[in-house]
């Protein structure tokens, strides 16, 4: 398998000369160092690709943090309402039976 930049991939002077035998030697290499330009621009616009890329995966990685840490906030709150609430529950209980005590001591 060929990739960009590998000889089979480049055109000789010989071969442009084959392919346009009307073009002078300082044309064709005009036209070869043209080819060499558009890949190296494709070469370095993948290479930003593959940094944005990496740039985004990261920020990603900082937003997926940023929610872990609201989770767990969210969770200890959670978790602080529940005890209030078992806390208030047990107190009426507490009440509720006081009164229920209250009641059958005094003949109701």
């Amino acid at each position: 398998m060929t990739k960009p930049g590998d000889l089979q991939t480049k055109k000789t002077i010989y071969e442009l000369a084959q392919e346009f035998p009307e073009k002078t030697y300082k044309e064709l290499e005009k036209y070869r160092d043209a080819d060499r330009r558009e890949e190296a621009q494709r070469i370095f616009i993948k290479q930003e690709n593959e940094e944005l890329k990496e740039d985004q995966h990261k920020e990603d990685w900082k937003t997926y943090g940023e929610l872990e840490t609201k989770i767990k906030e969210l969770r200890d709150e959670l978790d602080r309402v529940k005890k209030e609430n078992n806390d208030l529950y047990n107190r009426i209980a507490k009440l509720s039976e006081r009164n229920l005590q209250k009641a059958r001591e005094s003949g109701l």
